[in-house]
């Protein structure tokens, strides 16, 4: 049986590389990218079953990354992480827009982001 891949995006080489690893270990397959742009490239070619999106990325924001990817791979489920003040106005921006998100605040602590993800992965 194959594993549910992950593919995280946060422009903190840090965070990426640290939660591949971490997923890694707990069984799923993991990728790394540093930023939307990156993301869609490996995404193009190696279809995750769930991306966790940093809100705040240079060029384009993980909820726009979010919204692009709910409508052109509706089977990959999303997670937005932050640790930006600033997120509530952009989750608020992309309401209006008809989008809902939930964001988890970094640091997400590590039980609870495995249960988090777990969840996001068995759900519909």
């Amino acid at each position: 049986m194959s594993r549910q891949k992950i593919i995280i995006v946060d422009d903190e080489r840090v965070i990426s590389d640290s939660l591949a690893v971490i997923f890694e270990k707990a069984g799923y397959e993991t990728r790394a990218a540093y930023s939307a742009e990156q993301a869609l490239e490996v995404i193009a070619r190696w279809q995750p079953n769930l991306a966790i999106l940093d809100v705040v990325l240079p060029n384009m924001s993980g909820i726009d990354l979010a919204i692009l990817l709910q409508s052109s791979h509706p089977a990959i489920a999303v997670m937005l992480i932050s640790g930006h003040v600033a997120t509530a106005g952009l989750i608020t921006k992309a309401a209006v827009r008809g989008h809902r998100f939930d964001v988890h605040s970094k640091p997400v602590p590590i039980p609870d982001f495995l249960a988090h993800v777990s969840k996001s992965l068995a759900a519909p």
